[in-house]
């Protein structure tokens, strides 16, 4: 028995919570928190489904077929199995300057694709038959970076390389896997309106077709379903309620265009109303050396984005204006202080989730645990990876009861 929601869908957390960039940093971190998590959340007997984050350096190791049979075999022993990857972050992820290295290689350079495809081969040879995977990648590039047409079909034929790739796994192995691009502030693919031109314009154009039959010797009529099965959006709450953008809304505009979600990455972000002098000064605890925030401020005129929170904080706004910041806190907290997270818009999309019959992969993902201030993780990051774990499970079943009701 695999552990899943009420509603079938897979549900897990992403190991990039944890440091791990070697194969052997890996199976210490599965060994000592994946199972620990498992015991506090998976009923007796059910297999827990991992996120495995693999960095370049561990997915290369594990890029052999002794070393795939191996780690397999140590999955099944613990009652472990995978079903998602995370094919964001390329190198180191902790302890060290990230900012916008994160976004690097990205999807102009070769080395991208390349160790995309070894996550693909691993996935197609972990994944468990009859059960779907995702990899969660880079949305393009970091949009300093987005130079204009040329980049953007650069992009695309990258990503149908990688599309090639996924079609022969399905064939070969009969394991249906998609790349989910995750748009983030600051990135090439940003909003969800940037998200729904990129995908149109772009990756199901009749360029896009024509690559990918002649890459892949698909026929011609099947070419944009194979587009459609294979590509689409990882969907990060955080992300786009830091835009200000409805999460549930957001994941109504991708189905209603056609364009799949293969995972649902369940995040929230800080928010700040009436920023108050010494709420300002508070924030401040927030903006620290290892990841990126990116800050967008609604001031009633529009919407002010900056690439980190310092930036943010050294500008002046109206005490009426609110804020949104790209740190991720855990989402069972809907007040952190004088602070709110984004909780609230991220509760209506589970409750959408929760009554379809398709739902997308589901990941917890609080990956900057260890930059959390103090006072905010007082508790183990095993216990608090459960709680969250926990509170999607409770507002699933809320809705499906409300429901009934």
């Amino acid at each position: 028995m695999l552990l899943r929601t009420l509603n079938d869908a897979q549900l897990t957390y992403c190991t990039n919570v944890h440091p791990g960039e070697t194969l052997a940093e890996v199976r210490a971190l599965l060994e000592r928190h994946v199972t620990a998590v498992k015991a506090a959340v998976a009923p007796a007997g059910a297999r827990f489904g991992v996120g495995l984050r693999l960095a370049a350096a561990a997915a290369d190791e594990l890029d052999s077929t002794e070393q795939l049979a191996l780690f397999k075999a140590e999955l099944d022993a613990a009652g472990l199995y995978c079903f998602t990857l995370n094919g964001f972050p390329y190198g180191a992820f902790h302890g060290t300057r990230v900012k916008e290295n994160v976004y690097l290689p990205d999807w102009r350079d070769p080395e991208r694709v390349r160790y995309t495809q070894v996550l693909c081969r691993v996935l197609g040879e972990l994944l468990p038959l009859g059960v779907a995977g995702s990899i969660s990648t880079v949305p393009g590039c970091f949009k300093p970076n987005a130079n204009g047409a040329l980049a953007e079909r650069q992009m695309a034929n990258a990503m149908i390389d990688v599309v090639a790739m996924l079609v022969d796994i399905a064939r070969s192995k009969g394991r249906q896997i998609a790349l989910a691009l995750e748009p983030e502030p600051e990135c090439f693919l940003e909003t969800t309106e940037e998200a729904l031109r990129f995908f149109e314009e772009r990756l199901f154009s009749r360029e896009a077709r024509q690559r990918l039959i002649d890459v892949a010797d698909v026929e011609p009529t099947e070419a944009e379903r194979i587009l459609r099965r294979h590509l689409g959006v990882c969907l990060d709450a955080c992300h786009a309620a830091v835009e200000f953008e409805s999460p549930l809304e957001a994941f109504r505009r991708l189905q209603g265009a056609g364009i799949s979600v293969p995972k649902v990455q369940i995040s929230a972000g800080l928010k700040l109303s009436h920023a108050t002098p010494e709420r300002l000064a508070a924030l401040g605890a927030f903006a620290e050396g290892v990841y990126l925030h990116q800050t967008v401020v609604n001031d009633g005129a529009g919407l002010h984005r900056y690439l980190d929170l310092p930036q943010a904080l050294a500008a002046r706004h109206a005490a009426s204006a609110e804020w949104r910041v790209h740190f991720h806190v855990p989402i069972f907290l809907r007040e952190l202080g004088v602070f709110e997270s984004t909780q609230a818009e991220l509760v209506p999309l589970l409750q959408e989730l929760a009554r379809l019959p398709d739902c997308p992969h589901l990941e917890v993902e609080t990956y900057t645990w260890d930059v959390l201030p103090e006072a905010f993780r007082n508790v183990p990051v095993d216990e608090a990876i459960a709680r969250e774990l926990h509170f999607v499970l409770e507002t699933l079943e809320r809705a499906l009861i409300t429901d009934r009701a």
